[in-house]
């Protein structure tokens, strides 16, 4: 069994793209694990995501982060605990590649005009603090309707 978490797939990612802000690099780790839904059939990382009013935010990542502007690679390293197989590198390749060039704002803005963040914040406010969860489920059936 992979024991990937979402600290190798921030990790990989920051490998790859070199420093960002935490916001972009939420919004990365976000698709990476809605592209994996579609494409292995099976989540990339186990941590919930959440609807927060920027965007999707998985907890766990923003726990290791808060409070820093830029993240990069070893701030998330010692939390890694398995090893990417082929399949998950070469979703997050294809994720970085569609997405990676992206601003922070272009992303977040993108996410909440898609629907698995518009349904996990339904009856808040534009601004208002929410932690509903966004389902693999309402993942898995949007980005799989985009394919």
């Amino acid at each position: 069994m992979n024991n990937v978490n979402v600290f190798d797939v921030a990790t990989y990612i920051l490998d790859k793209k070199g420093t960002m802000s935490a916001m972009k690099l939420q919004k990365l780790v976000y698709y990476c694990q809605a592209w994996s839904l579609v494409w292995d059939d099976k989540p990339i990382f186990n941590s919930q995501i959440e609807a927060w009013s920027n965007g999707p935010v998985c907890r766990d990542l923003y726990d290791k982060h808060r409070g820093q502007f830029q993240v990069q690679a070893d701030n998330f390293a010692e939390f890694a605990k398995g090893k990417l197989n082929k399949d998950q590198k070469e979703t997050i390749e294809v994720v970085l590649k569609a997405y990676g060039d992206k601003s922070a704002q272009w992303l977040s803005d993108q996410t909440h005009s898609e629907a698995p963040w518009i349904e996990a914040r339904k009856g808040l406010g534009d601004l208002e603090r929410g932690f509903n969860e966004i389902t693999l489920n309402s993942m898995m059936e949007y980005y799989s309707s985009l394919t």
